[in-house]
């Protein structure tokens, strides 16, 4: 079944979006980016043009979707939103190319999942604003060029190395890498949510959240969420003690670790010896895809030092035994 062409929405829809930033100034972190994102709107804008296709990417919740958002406020046009893995065929894009308006931004999430028949389609799209349809089969068959109005392609990706050269290269806005936060950086994020939330935070539990948040605003978000719903509930004050019990029944450690990740270090260490282990034996071993462990599991605890991905497997640090107590 053909998928439908994606509503145009606005900026805001849920609690999630209330909390995103809706321009520069509350967009933190991630600042050579930013930057060079700035100074490429800005100068497209006085050229009376749309800026040229851009591709982000890295781990989830560091602020893709976010990006994408705000480029859209700040060029006051629509966004069309829709992921790789809902364009199953080439008709699903045709419905959503030939829909689009001109002046739109089309934001395309985990890119890298859209199929190679589909992604061929989306280059003469991309490079000469023209969709290529072929009628009828056999040697009656004929190729239908429609002319696209202008449009902008903002990309999505948490796993860069399965976007095609071909495809990455039609990205001439650039290709940027988004990158895991820094403590100060997470605070003020979830300072500025816990004010729109109209929710009391002292500093030093924001900062205790944030060093909780694995790096990633959206995890922050979540915590900072879910705290207060703890505090209206237990009605008591949102100081550090409250916090680590909230935690604790949240499953969340000193280190940010859920019982996932746990789950994955205590397997590593007792049913492997710390590793080496391939990544498809230790995924089998915890009930996983392969793809999950890369990048949802692994990518926070190479961070912390917990573990190393080498040649040979996995391997469990000294650091990992520590922190889990083996």
């Amino acid at each position: 079944m053909s998928s439908t062409p994606p509503e145009k929405k606005p900026a805001r829809a849920d609690l999630d979006s209330t909390l995103r930033p809706d321009n520069w100034e509350e967009y933190i972190g991630q600042i050579h980016t930013k930057e060079n994102l700035k100074i490429s709107i800005e100068a497209a804008k006085g050229r009376g043009e749309l800026p040229e296709h851009l591709l982000f990417y890295g781990p989830p919740g560091v602020g893709k979707t976010t990006l994408a958002y705000i480029i859209a406020n700040e060029l006051n046009a629509p966004i069309r939103v829709t992921s790789g893995v809902a364009v199953e065929r080439a008709g699903d894009l045709a419905a959503i190319l030939t829909n689009l308006e001109p002046g739109d931004i089309l934001f395309i999430d985990e890119i890298h999942q859209l199929s190679k028949k589909v992604e061929e389609l989306l280059y003469p799209a991309l490079e000469a604003g023209r969709l290529d349809i072929i009628l009828g089969k056999g040697p009656s068959a004929r190729t239908v060029q429609l002319d696209l109005p202008p449009f902008t392609l903002v990309g999505a990706t948490t796993r860069i190395a399965q976007v095609s050269s071909p495809l990455r290269s039609r990205f001439g806005g650039g290709v940027h890498q988004l990158d895991l936060y820094t403590d100060d950086e997470i605070a003020t994020i979830i300072s500025r949510s816990a004010k729109l939330l109209k929710f009391s935070v002292p500093g030093d539990v924001l900062q205790i959240i944030a060093q909780r948040s694995r790096s990633t605003p959206r995890t922050a978000n979540y915590l900072l969420k879910r705290f207060r719903d703890y505090v209206s509930v237990q009605k008591k004050n949102p100081d550090i003690p409250l916090f680590a019990e909230a935690s604790t029944l949240f499953g969340i450690d000193d280190k940010g670790l859920n019982k996932d990740d746990r789950k994955y270090l205590k397997v590593l260490i007792e049913t492997f010896r710390g590793g080496p282990v391939g990544s498809k034996t230790l995924a089998t071993a915890l009930g996983e895809e392969v793809s999950t462990l890369e990048d949802l599991y692994e990518p926070y605890l190479i961070r912390l030092g917990f573990i190393e991905r080498t040649t040979r497997g996995r391997i469990a640090t000294q650091r990992a035994y520590e922190h889990m107590g083996l």
